[in-house]
């Protein structure tokens, strides 16, 4: 009787084990069908979109504010200089991605052109509406042209047998591969704009207005547990944690701190020249930026991308030009912040007004009179260029 009820409860076991992997085979191929164009595709969109509408239900019955915002200020100033060439952007609840869980991401570029303004001020209109759309292909076509799906679930994981680890690798390279084609697409539109505002074959422009103009662009996007930073040139991104300074992207400078992209620039047959310093063919100090198309082949606009989890130790998070960073440490800029932000009964309005972008006479919080004192600061220092600041309160 004891060997009868044993291999009755094998046989359920298997017999379960057999509709189990039916009906994963039934899913995936149910995936597969409507991947494609059509009515299909068009299901499968209104699933995530009542997904989504799911999710942002649950957080408003949780008591979550579901499209809470962090505080931030920012300033953005001709400092010394005669021109403008730097330029900023703000876009919080920017988008609800699916690898994201349907929740909102928040935005925050600086780009700090040169050659002319022109082409900062096509970042600053063009690179979060680009990010928008390669964060909202992700998941909803399949593999798709951001390099793969979105967050995923348990039956996502069951079905490709990956665990909790490999799950989030899986995750944190679709957003690198999401922010890579973000710049890679931005630089087209770059090296096709000319300052007239033509593009490609309808410029009738002299060719050198179109061919050495650039910027940099350092660009973060929050979300409730990452923060992912691309950078390209010398524009530069910093966390505050727990009274540290943590460098969230790296400099683009052939010399002194840079040695892999001096090297890199030379395998591709560049040269690195002295003229105010060095510089790829002793005319851009940066060996990355968006734009530059005479030295496309050396000068690329490849961003190196951090990808770094939130600790409930953050404090605030410092994205400016090297109007700021040429004239002040990472160290002391989070201090400063860290200080401004975290001082009781503050008088908003003690840190005189500059004229800038974006800037009121009166600084509404905490975030915008810490990014007018760090700006008044690197002109006190007799900071040479722009100067724009972005700083983040995380802990409001």
């Amino acid at each position: 009787m004891e060997v009868s009820g044993f291999r009755r409860m094998k046989d359920d076991d298997n017999d379960l084990q057999d509709k189990c992997r039916e009906r994963r085979r039934r899913r995936i191929e149910m995936r597969r069908l409507t991947g494609g164009s059509g009515s299909g595709s068009s299901s499968a969109d209104a699933a995530k979109v009542a997904e989504c509408k799911k999710v942002r239900t649950g957080e408003e019955a949780s008591g979550v504010a579901a499209d809470a915002s962090p505080m931030v200020g920012k300033m953005s100033v001709a400092g010394r200089l005669r021109d403008m060439e730097d330029a900023i952007s703000v876009r919080t609840n920017l988008c609800r991605p699916e690898i994201n869980r349907c929740r909102p991401v928040h935005f925050f570029g600086v780009y700090d052109g040169h050659g002319g303004p022109h082409v900062a001020a096509l970042c600053r209109e063009r690179m979060h509406v680009l990010m928008e759309e390669e964060l909202m292909r992700v998941g909803i076509t399949g593999d798709g042209e951001s390099g793969g799906g979105g967050g995923g679930g348990g039956e996502e994981r069951e079905e490709l047998g990956l665990g909790e680890e490999e799950e989030e690798a899986a995750a944190e390279e679709k957003w690198r591969n999401a922010v890579r084609k973000c710049f890679e697409r931005m630089d087209q539109v770059a090296v096709g704009t000319c300052v007239c505002g033509s593009e490609g074959s309808e410029c009738r422009c002299h060719p050198v207005e179109l061919s050495l103009s650039g910027s940099t662009a350092v660009v973060a996007i929050l979300t409730p547990e990452h923060y992912v930073v691309g950078n390209v040139g010398d524009s530069r991104a910093v966390l505050c944690r727990s009274g540290r300074a943590v460098p969230l992207s790296f400099d683009h400078k052939v010399k002194p701190d840079r040695e892999d992209e001096l090297a890199r620039i030379q395998a591709c047959g560049g040269r690195v020249m002295f003229y105010k310093g060095a510089r790829v063919e002793g005319i851009l100090a940066m060996s990355r930026a968006i734009g530059d198309k005479f030295l496309k082949e050396y000068v690329i606009s490849e961003p190196e991308i951090s990808f770094t989890r939130r600790d409930p130790e953050d404090e605030c998070l410092i994205l400016a030009s090297d109007g700021l960073w040429d004239v002040l440490t990472n160290d002391l800029a989070c201090e400063i912040a860290r200080e401004c932000l975290r001082e009781k009964n503050p008088d908003l309005n003690a840190v005189p007004p500059i004229e800038s972008e974006g800037a009121e006479a009166l600084y509404p919080s905490r975030s915008a009179s810490t990014a007018a004192l760090l700006t008044r600061l690197a002109l006190g220092r007799k900071s040479s260029d722009n100067i724009s600041v972005i700083v983040v309160d995380l802990k409001s």
